[in-house]
């Protein structure tokens, strides 16, 4: 079927319009993953309208030029053929509760700015932004078209494990993401162990387009140095709670000054990081968040990368850091510090090695792989799974097909 049609006889390009918490040119897990899937959209002629906050920081503050960041309520290029639509957003700092105001403020933008642009065949409204499901859900019925409900995270059980919700009666934020699942047209998981976990709760049109990237723009890296005088590990993300990076900070005091740990990225638990790590006098360097070939560097130095999720949460065994891929692509070893889904992953590529959550086995790993450095040395096994399974020219394949079954699926509108 050629994709960049409708096969209910309709002569024009399937219309998209997404709804989105950070699009490019953020760098941001979502704005990764749709930036490699509207490429692919865009390059099959779809016509794809991307609703999204003006461009800012994480922080809240906008950080790159104007004509880059959008001004609100004005049209935008996109890099491809998409057509960009700036919503305002409020500047809040690092603390949960004044970005959920932000993500609600914007979300409720999201509304009025989708209603008066052209209608769409499908609305698409990916999480973890949860108000942003809200929206999505919202417009879509006021346009009369399917709605697609894009599941990042293991939400709404991400609520109760991070104890955003305590005791045993649902919250307002289970019952209102239980509500979207379960009245969306398809919901679309990254993972397949929470697509299975969402039929099991009887919500029916489930499927799963995995995180990835598009492996022929990353390079392979030379293997690490066979000796060397310390040994170096790489965590490139969110220092949020989910990742529980005192685990591995612990880990480098307790080698100490033979290794060097290297933790790039930002989140609300960094300031807490960095004074533990002080604390402990550990060999740790932070760093804010690297782009372009300030990256490469870091990953070409490190001898090991870090994937790590807590192993308290139920909803981390169907969950797999947006970054393993990457990891995998470059041919570096992992030190996995997860379970589940990502755990079997990372075995199944032949990647590095899985271990438990504790300083103390973390930083007995890390003298084993110093000792005998030969165990970093990777053959090429886990570039070719991510190609295999994971690369972004066959997750769009998938994406777009289950668009187009989904539209042959609907009458036509009235």
């Amino acid at each position: 079927m050629n994709q960049s049609k409708t096969s209910r006889g309709a002569d024009r390009p399937i219309r998209v319009s997404l709804l989105v918490h950070s699009y490019w040119p953020e760098t941001s897990p979502p704005q990764r993953r749709w930036t490699a899937l509207l490429k692919e959209f865009c390059s099959s002629g779809w016509d794809v309208e991307v609703i999204t906050p003006v461009a800012h920081a994480p922080s809240g503050r906008r950080e790159v030029p104007e004509e880059q960041a959008g001004r609100a309520f004005r049209r935008q290029e996109g890099q491809f053929t998409e057509l960009i639509r700036r919503v305002p957003f409020l500047p809040h700092g690092n603390s949960q509760l004044t970005r959920f105001i932000d993500h609600c403020f914007s979300a409720a933008m999201s509304v009025p700015v989708g209603l008066f642009s052209r209608r769409p065949d499908v609305v698409v409204a990916t999480a973890p932004s949860l108000p942003i499901l809200a929206a999505g859900y919202l417009l879509a019925r006021l346009r009369r078209v399917p709605l697609i409900v894009e599941m990042r995270d293991a939400w709404p059980d991400l609520a109760r494990d991070s104890r955003m919700v305590k005791g045993r009666v649902k919250s307002v934020v289970e019952v209102a993401v239980d509500f979207i699942q379960r009245r969306a047209d398809l919901v679309v998981t990254v993972t397949e162990g929470f697509a299975e976990t969402l039929r099991g709760r009887g919500i029916k049109n489930v499927a799963t387009v995995s995180n990835g990237l598009h492996v022929d723009t990353i390079p392979v890296l030379a293997p690490p140095e066979p000796e060397r005088d310390h040994f170096e590990a790489l965590y490139l993300g969110n220092h949020g709670a989910s990742q529980r990076l005192e685990v591995v900070i612990r880990a480098s005091a307790l080698v100490g000054d033979s290794m060097h740990l290297h933790l790039v990225g930002d989140g609300t638990r960094k300031p807490a990081l960095q004074k533990l790590a002080r604390e402990l006098n550990a060999p740790v360097t932070f760093h804010s968040s690297l782009h372009g070939s300030a990256v490469l560097e870091r990953y070409a130095s490190a001898d090991t990368c870090i994937v790590s999720l807590r192993d308290d949460w139920k909803s981390f065994e169907t969950t797999v850091p947006s970054k393993t891929y990457e990891v995998l692509s470059l041919g570096r070893h992992v030190t996995a510090i997860v379970i589940g889904e990502a755990a079997r992953i990372i075995t199944d590529a032949q990647a590095g090695d899985i271990v438990a959550s504790g300083p103390e086995a973390v930083a007995e790993l890390w003298r084993e792989l110093a000792a005998d450095r030969s165990r970093l040395v990777r053959d090429g096994a886990s570039r070719q799974w991510v190609k295999e399974h994971a690369d972004y020219s066959l997750l769009a394949e998938q994406y777009m097909a289950l668009i187009s079954r989904l539209l042959d699926q609907e009458p036509e509108a009235s």
